[in-house]
């Protein structure tokens, strides 16, 4: 049998750091507030004019040049993202050409902040039927570009960063397992109202640009959406929650990410935290932390890891791998 297996991964973050001192200066919040509600103490902000390209493309090389790779070794790329560079070419497509990747399949994946789940699962699936021999999965935002700076529920949770993993087969396992689900019942509690079809302003092209949240609503249904998708991770897997080794969770809410430790028993030191440092990078936020614990020696090769996410969509979803 063939499996996926992580062989590299990579990150990259953007240089400016947005403290919590900064927002008090923005907008009616403090410190105390925000660490109260999210767990957040700062976030990174993408330069004006760098892209979700530029971001992907940095975390890419990293992954490449630990693995010894080029890009040209590179037969998939699939980007999770919900703030592409340009309606198209996809962001995907930009970073190939910039690896020199040309010629491959390359496309980007809109699930919202469970991006990087769906474009795992999808690489996992080329690798297993023997259509890829090496992807690049890649979650990348830059969230900061469509926020509303005068909405303090929103503009201190959102920042910029992006991660990626390089995927090859193996005849040992290692993503044991990836479930996917969504439901647009929940649409209008988390969105963005402006589109294609719906129509830009393109008099004022930012009118309208910033993410909608209904934050309470939002938070309740994300704690018991994870509390059943671990359960139905493990028992796809016969296991117990003892068996996990690491948690690796979306980093949305310090709140939300005890919630789900709390349905595993499990300490919080088997959880890997960033959303303090990093805010919620959207797509990017379980490569960076899944990046963080293996280029910082918290996980060892061998070790069994559960990825989650949820986002707006609703979406969600989990992956299961033995690292």
């Amino acid at each position: 049998m063939i499996y996926s297996r992580i062989v590299s991964t990579g990150a990259y973050l953007p240089e400016r750091i947005l403290t919590n001192a900064e927002l008090e200066r923005l907008v009616d919040t403090s410190d105390e507030w925000i660490q109260a509600r999210t767990g957040i103490k700062q976030r990174h902000i993408a330069a004006d004019g760098q892209t979700t390209s530029d971001l992907g493309y940095e975390a890419a090389r990293v992954a490449l040049e630990r693995a010894g790779l080029k890009g040209s070794d590179i037969d998939l790329i699939v980007v999770g993202t919900t703030t592409p560079d340009q309606i198209f070419p996809s962001t995907a497509c930009l970073i190939q050409h910039r690896l020199g990747a040309n010629g491959c399949a390359a496309f980007d994946v809109n699930a919202a902040c469970t991006g990087f789940l769906y474009a795992l699962a999808t690489a996992d699936k080329f690798i297993r039927s023997g259509s890829s021999r090496r992807a690049l999965v890649i979650g990348a935002e830059t969230l900061t570009r469509m926020l509303d700076w005068t909405d303090r529920t929103t503009c201190v949770l959102f920042a910029d960063g992006a991660g990626a993993v390089i995927l090859e087969p193996s005849s040992e396992p290692g993503i044991l397992s990836t479930h996917l689900h969504a439901d647009g019942s929940y649409a209008d509690l988390l969105f963005n109202p402006v589109g294609v079809s719906k129509g830009f302003q393109f008099d004022q092209p930012r009118a309208g640009l910033k993410v909608v949240m209904k934050g309470s609503e939002v938070f309740k249904v994300a704690v018991r959406t994870l509390g059943k998708i671990v359960d139905e991770t493990l028992a796809a897997n016969n296991l117990q929650k003892s068996d996990v080794d690491w948690l690796i969770p979306h980093q949305a809410n310090l709140r939300i990410i005890h919630g789900t430790a709390k349905q595993l028993g499990m300490s919080m030191e088997r959880v890997i935290v960033t959303v303090d440092r990093h805010g919620n990078t959207s797509s990017a936020s379980v490569p960076l932390a899944l990046d963080l614990a293996i280029a910082g020696g918290q996980v060892k090769r061998g070790e069994l890891l559960l990825l989650e996410a949820f986002g707006g969509g609703f979406t969600w979803g989990s992956a299961l791998l033995r690292y």
